[in-house]
């Protein structure tokens, strides 16, 4: 089943423009990339598409033919008369560097062509291989798991996604739609999973998919394994890491294992590379530019909600009445954040900052930080009622910035506040599902005061 991506707006930019670079789409296996470029590939009048998994394809690019010999190639073995408009579509780059090398020469020498590949594990394979894209020669594009409005549309819930455009959104909506982005939260946003979800209307329908995708990001990442030792490191690790998501981590004996740091950190990283994981550094600044600070701990966030739910075996407690913000002790509702906001940006790799003072007695810890309007916004995911502002307090102490935003499961407000040692600040309270949309109640609350 094909579902609308937000990408298919980038690729719609990249595909009017006047230098159409060959094109990079990156992100973990099975979030759909492949999927989204066939149907983008409806558009032009000639789509070629080569998988670089089978020999038959990836032969082609161990020739030595220059870029208009492999291209005449793949039209005759694909049996195609190319005319008008022509996407020519390597998936699976990765089983690939001679192809990966090739790509600045279609850039220079078929400039008329429009060139996409795709792969999962590129950094790891240009690591092990040697090889590295052409700088300036290509551009990139990342896609990740569904979001929720992606979500929206895949269950045919056009009316909602029209009201989440207005500003701003009207109370008497809030109902249903924190009971649809409580089935996100449970589902998350694998196409597969999504998928077998609206045909069945069950999670333990999905099970069998979870399972599978497991398997095969354990199979992917250890083909690169240097070693037997490493290969099990990160056999552990991939099992490990959803029950670690949003905690912040130390390498030394992660997951209450006995690996060293250095190995440790190696295969974290090394899943990093394959965008399963994210290692979010902390920031301590309080000014631009708002840097990670790499000596420090950093938080972990897993790929997917719905492969966290299914690991952790936490799916039934989503037909509850528990609130999502106490599930998983709170970790789920700062989750299912973070993957917002890292998908609300498809032309960057751009890990969400979270701030924090660590100064002996005085440690704070903000969920998250962004630059919004040339502005330091301190954002904190908290629960309704009882949720505490201490870091977030500590933060606006620090700066006398004049907003802050929280994320909770209420309805949309803004308050005029002020910290306990009185300095006063306004708070943008947002429902988690509008996590995406941040800069535009930014704008609306300081139009609003």
């Amino acid at each position: 089943m094909a579902f609308y991506r937000q990408i298919q707006k980038a690729l719609e930019t990249w595909k009017q423009s006047q230098s159409h670079k060959p094109l990079v789409i990156r992100g973990a296996r099975q979030v759909g990339k492949t999927t989204v470029i066939k149907e983008f590939g409806k558009s032009f009048d000639t789509f070629l598409m080569l998988n670089l998994e089978r020999p038959v394809d990836k032969a082609i690019f161990d020739s030595t033919l220059d870029p208009k010999g492999i291209f005449q190639r793949i039209c005759l073995e694909k049996r195609i008369r190319p005319n008008g408009k022509i996407l020519l579509f390597l998936d699976e780059i990765q089983n690939s560097p001679q192809a990966v090398s090739m790509l600045r020469y279609f850039y220079e020498d078929l400039p008329d062509i429009y060139v996409i590949s795709a792969g999962s594990l590129l950094e790891i394979m240009m690591d092990v291989h040697k090889v590295s894209f052409p700088v300036g020669r290509i551009e990139y594009l990342f896609l990740y798991p569904m979001t929720f409005r992606e979500f929206l549309k895949a269950m045919g819930e056009d009316a909602i996604l029209e009201l989440l455009d207005e500003m701003p959104l009207p109370d008497w909506c809030l109902s249903r739609i924190y009971k649809l982005f409580r089935e996100y939260a449970m589902v998350g946003g694998m196409p597969e999973a999504v998928s077998q979800y609206i045909k069945e209307r069950s999670i333990v329908d999905c099970a069998p998919i979870y399972r599978n995708l497991y398997m095969s990001y354990v199979d992917d990442v250890a083909k690169y394994a240097k070693n037997i030792s490493q290969e099990q490191v990160l056999r552990t690790f991939i099992e490990s890491a959803p029950l670690e998501t949003g905690k912040r981590i130390a390498f030394e004996k992660f997951a209450n294992t006995n690996y060293k740091s250095r190995e440790a950190g190696d295969a974290l990283r090394m899943l990093e590379r394959a965008m399963l994981v994210y290692l979010r550094y902390p920031t301590t600044a309080t000014q631009f530019p708002l840097q990670p600070d790499l000596k420090r701990r950093p938080r972990l966030q897993f790929l997917d909600t719905g492969l966290i739910n299914y690991k952790a075996d936490i799916q039934s407690i989503y037909l509850s009445d528990t609130p999502l913000d106490c599930m998983f002790n709170g970790m789920i509702a700062e989750q299912i954040v973070a993957q917002e906001l890292l998908a609300s940006n498809s032309y960057e790799l751009k890990k969400p900052l979270f701030w924090v003072r660590e100064t002996g007695n005085a440690n704070a810890e903000l969920d998250f930080v962004q630059t919004i309007q040339g502005t330091i916004i301190p954002i904190e995911v908290k629960s309704g009622k009882t949720g505490t502002l201490r870091s977030l307090h500590s933060f606006i102490d620090i700066t006398n910035y004049r907003y802050a935003i929280r994320l909770y499961g209420g309805t949309i407000k803004i308050e005029p506040s002020q910290t306990p040692v009185g300095t006063p600040y306004y708070l943008i309270d947002l429902p988690w599902f509008l996590a995406d949309r941040i800069p535009q109640y930014f704008d609306w609350a300081i139009r609003k005061n």
